[in-house]
């Protein structure tokens, strides 16, 4: 008999979480394709049907957590009026809140990522274009309502946004501040840098002259968390001090209305850390450089 759609997802579904199951329980490498079999309640050559490795297994997951998180911000009350940082924010946040259920889980599979990265990129993840036409729609409309400069990379922006998500969550594994106060704090902190960067037009010209060397380094930058905080305080108290760029000139039609925000739920409060305390410190003066 043949089976429909809906039956096939939902044997999808039940072998991605008979996985991630067994994977927290046994680890990776103590799981077998047998053992998932029959842990989700079929034949142990159906499984090859759906899905050819434990590797393949684990980037369904991801697939998933992407496309449910994309899915339930979109469908946030009001979203259309977010502002570019909010929409960031609330993407961001759903992806972690999707991972906080199987966090143990996710741990072994950024180890697995370091091990043999090779195996976890043999296929691109479904979820990195729709995060990259989901990014560049974010983008388009802060544009058009001037909220930012002309940006020329928006087609680049969802491969930026995905490798910024993965340096998120490696720090998000990594910290044991109460109820995750300093990963709140990078994600707050780094959003507003970039926002605040496109909004004066640098980030064009900062991908020209080194887009490359930024991406590279996320991983490393993400290792030191007070480094890491310290320097985004910088950059953004360095961009709030800054000289405004000219405003462009707006006619009357393209003025914003006055109408009140939609209602926007409340980024939940978390207790910051003795940690997140210590990194929110200013930090000293850096050492004047001669010009280039």
């Amino acid at each position: 008999m043949k089976t429909t759609r809906q039956q096939q997802d939902a044997t999808r579904r039940q072998i991605v979480a008979s996985a991630v199951d067994l994977m927290t329980r046994q680890g990776f490498d103590g799981t077998t394709m047998k053992d998932i079999a029959r842990a989700a309640g079929i034949g142990d050559a159906t499984i090859y049907k759906y899905f050819p490795t434990k590797d393949r297994i684990v980037l369904g997951y991801l697939d998933d957590v992407v496309h449910q998180a994309l899915a339930e911000t979109l469908q946030t009350p009001g979203f259309a009026g977010y502002q570019l940082q909010e929409k960031l924010q609330r993407l961001t946040d759903a992806v972690l809140e999707r991972l906080l259920a199987d966090r143990e889980f996710v741990a072994q599979v950024r180890s697995l990522a370091r091990r043999s990265p090779l195996s976890m990129l043999a296929e691109p993840l479904a979820a990195r274009q729709s995060l990259r036409e989901a990014v560049s729609s974010f983008l388009e409309a802060a544009e058009a309502s001037g909220e930012i400069e002309p940006c020329d990379f928006k087609g680049m922006a969802g491969g930026f946004y995905t490798d910024y998500l993965a340096g998120v969550v490696t720090y998000w594994l990594a910290d044991t501040s109460d109820e995750f106060a300093d990963t709140t704090q990078l994600v707050d902190l780094s959003l507003g840098v970039l926002v605040q960067a496109l909004r004066g037009g640098l980030v064009n010209r900062v991908l020209q002259l080194g887009g490359f060397v930024l991406r590279s380094q996320m991983a490393r930058m993400v290792q030191n968390s007070s480094g890491l905080l310290g320097m985004l305080h910088l950059a953004k108290q360095a961009m709030a001090s800054a000289p405004p760029s000219p405003a462009p000139a707006y006619t009357a039609a393209a003025e914003p209305s006055h109408s009140p925000e939609p209602s926007k739920p409340p980024r939940k409060p978390r207790t910051a850390s003795p940690a997140a305390a210590s990194a929110a410190k200013p930090a000293a003066a850096p050492r004047k450089k001669k010009s280039v």
